[in-house]
């Protein structure tokens, strides 16, 4: 029994790993940019969250908010911040410097806002990591002795639902079809009409919603966030995304929640210190055996979507 409850805490971590890992393969399969910034917007979702229900909105303008409210501006913000992002990271740089630079410049670019925003926040309210207020009613709900907790769920439910829209939106809408156009090939889907300018921010959009929920159930879940929450899981949703297949959205779904899956029964076996060895030697492993990864394409990387 205790090892069907590690296996089932797999699967509700797993479900955080699938929603940033889903973040990732998103503007690498359609961008071919590895954006840094997504750790980043995950512990801001997480840190907003917990900022809005202790203190309420900045300069005195609210009481402390009720969580509801709370997690919906922190998702705003959120999406607000990735598009912010996409402006003055992706867009500008490309803008400015064209593919002369491989996406480079945008990548190392992600990678200062990471820092900038994180250390900012550490500035504003410490490193230690802050409780958040929990919730009134039992979250736990008992299924034949595995316990479960009612945010976990959430997570689970609420990452099948999103991976299953997204699926839907890439293969059957007008605007998923444009990205996809975009993925294969750039130059030509511009040719043929789509709009690069106009769907790119897209992307952004739902990195950041992706990001915003991912943030705030890790939060309603384990009812703690820090300024270095984004990290530890941006490091193993990258993992995850990697052992799916890169650019392949089921993929970073079966990834994540290997990943998940694995870091529980490490810990339950042989204790927590030994989870980043498990996690990336299962990364490494797969790229000798299989560097497509287990649902991904003969070519590895853009496109595949």
């Amino acid at each position: 029994m205790l090892l069907l409850q590690q296996l089932s805490n797999g699967v509700m971590l797993g479900s955080v790993y699938v929603t940033v890992a889903v973040a990732f393969t998103l503007t690498i399969g359609v961008l071919n940019f590895l954006n840094f910034t997504i750790p980043t917007l995950f512990m801001l979702s997480g840190m907003a969250a917990w900022a809005l229900t202790k203190w309420g909105l900045p300069f005195g303008l609210s009481a402390p908010l009720p969580w509801p409210v709370a997690l919906l501006i922190a998702i705003v913000v959120t999406i607000a911040a990735s598009l912010l992002v996409e402006r003055f990271t992706f867009r500008y740089m490309k803008t400015k410097y064209g593919d002369a630079t491989e996406h480079a410049i945008p990548l190392v670019s992600s990678l200062g806002f990471l820092l900038i925003t994180e250390n900012m926040i550490r500035i504003g309210y410490g490193t230690d990591p802050q409780r958040m207020a929990a919730v009134s009613w039992d979250t736990t709900i008992d299924l034949g002795g595995i316990l479960l907790r009612v945010p976990q769920l959430t997570s689970l439910v609420v990452a099948f639902v999103i991976v299953a829209g997204l699926n839907w939106v890439l293969k059957q809408s007008r605007v998923g079809r444009g990205l996809r156009a975009i993925a294969e090939n750039p130059d030509a889907a511009n040719i043929l009409g789509v709009d690069s300018k106009r769907l790119v921010p897209v992307i952004f959009m739902l990195t950041g919603l992706l990001c915003g929920l991912a943030g705030i159930l890790f939060a309603l879940n384990y009812g703690e966030v820090s300024p270095g929450m984004g990290e530890e899981i941006g490091s193993k949703a990258i993992a995850g995304m990697v052992i799916g297949g890169l650019g392949s959205i089921w993929g970073a779904v079966l990834g994540g929640l290997l990943i998940g899956i694995a870091e529980m029964l490490t810990i339950h076996f042989f204790g927590a210190d030994t989870v980043q060895v498990v996690v990336w030697g299962l990364l490494l492993l797969a790229l000798f055996v299989r560097p497509q990864g287990l649902l991904g394409h003969h070519s590895i990387g853009k496109g595949k979507l």
